[in-house]
């Protein structure tokens, strides 16, 4: 699987944009993302499908359809939504040949996933800078579909947070991309990446700062220069 960089990027990262409150220095920890456990009810618990998909596999599309839009999500996130189709369908793919493996002490399967598109998407890390650069270079508003000026703030925002995604290192973008676009809990990204949560922390604050950095200098240096 390849991306395609030789193409403007298109809708290739349709919600490449963070909220304003995500850079700043007060985020909270596990209560900013949205992973935290769902009251009991007649749901059956991640874990209990998974347990139950080892005797009847047809169980497993489950879990498939209760995550695959947000692993699909993320994977679009961070490689464009062509090769997102490819790692979401080798992500549960993965996770079903693993399922025998899962620990089903833990009721929600949300970390485990994410850990594994993770994993997949880690082996086409320079596509993915490659993809975010290609994108930072489209100036041109209109090539990628601004027909307003509404619309090219848009894409102008996407273009200029491609860059500063494209700087980080693979391990800070990893933790930033987890939360933001993956929603996970501080505790969810500690488990999915396999690292301790005050790792997480430090990852965060870093690619927090870095993003605000890189995004700061290059609107200084526009000044009221319009790029078209």
């Amino acid at each position: 699987m390849r991306v395609n960089s030789g193409r403007p990027p298109d809708r290739a990262l349709p919600d490449l944009v963070l909220p304003a409150s995500f850079l700043t220095d007060d985020m909270a920890g596990d209560d900013m993302a949205g992973g935290a456990v769902p009251a009991e009810s007649v749901v059956a618990s991640d874990a209990e499908v998974i347990r139950l998909s080892l005797r009847d596999q047809e169980r497993f599309a489950e879990i498939f359809h209760r995550y695959f839009a947000a692993i699909h999500r993320y994977a679009s996130a961070r490689l464009g939504a062509d090769a997102a189709d490819d790692v979401a369908a080798d992500t549960f793919l993965a996770a079903f040949r693993q399922r025998e493996r899962y620990d089903l002490s833990r009721r929600d399967a949300r970390a485990w996933l994410f850990g594994i598109a993770t994993n997949l998407i880690r082996r086409h890390r320079r596509d993915e800078v490659r993809l975010y650069r290609a994108l930072e270079r489209a100036r041109d508003a209109s090539a990628v579909g601004a027909d307003s000026a509404d619309a090219y703030l848009v894409v102008e925002a996407q273009r200029r947070l491609a860059g500063a995604l494209a700087v980080l290192k693979a391990g800070d973008r990893e933790a930033l991309l987890l939360v933001a676009y993956g929603e996970l809990s501080y505790a969810e990204v500690s488990d999915a990446l396999g690292i301790p949560p005050g790792t997480v922390g430090s990852r965060l604050n870093r690619a927090r700062r870095r993003v605000r950095e890189v995004l700061n200098t290059d609107a200084a240096g526009k000044g009221d220069r319009h790029d078209g």
